[in-house]
């Protein structure tokens, strides 16, 4: 387990990732860096938007090599199952606990969004213990159990920002491409948003 540096607000951890150099943006040295650095809780607060209907995507800071985003839990929300597409993820959760499911697609046929799938490895994700999205199998879905019984927030590092993602759905075999959406930005409410 990496030792941990220190603890800090979200507005400076932001800073500090920001100062790694794009070139040396990369999975393992970004890894390295978010298990050696957890986030102050009490700094998220700005940023947290709950809804009773879905989880919440709040973004935080945003430049063209990452985005930084506080994704709001309540007891039993999950993500569909979703691919990050070439894209670097690490998942921060300095309140509550989360599960990871990792997913295999095993066969799929662009031309007509079909596929099929398997699950493979599950693992907690706490302050403790980020989470990673592995680039070679990045099929995965994040779920707050019903047994955790607590709100959780995990803190998304994205490389490099991206506007959609493809969306599996294991029951009838298909998969495809949704956009993506913020609850908030920076602190405020989409106007468009009805939290629940």
């Amino acid at each position: 387990m990496a030792q941990v540096i220190g603890v800090m607000g979200i507005v400076d951890w932001c800073k500090q990732l920001g100062a790694i150099p794009e070139a040396g943006f990369t999975y393992e040295n970004v890894g390295a860096w978010i298990r050696g650095h957890k986030i102050d809780a009490d700094t998220l607060q700005p940023y947290l938007f709950f809804s009773k209907g879905c989880y919440t995507r709040n973004l935080i800071f945003k430049c063209p090599v990452f985005e930084v985003m506080a994704i709001c839990w309540e007891p039993g929300q999950f993500s569909r199952i979703h691919n990050h597409r070439d894209q670097n993820c690490w998942m921060a959760v300095p309140i509550g606990r989360l599960r990871v499911q990792n997913f295999r697609v095993e066969k799929e046929n662009a031309a007509n969004g079909i596929c099929t799938m398997a699950r493979t490895d599950a693992y907690d994700i706490h302050a403790d213990n980020p989470g990673f999205v592995d680039p070679a199998a990045p099929v995965h879905q994040v779920l707050n159990l019903p047994e955790f019984a607590a709100r959780a927030v995990s803190v998304h590092v994205y490389s490099r920002p991206f506007d959609s993602c493809e969306i599996y759905q294991r029951e009838d075999g298909r998969y495809f491409d949704v956009p993506l959406r913020y609850t908030s930005e920076y602190g405020k409410l989409n106007p468009d948003e009805k939290l629940i």
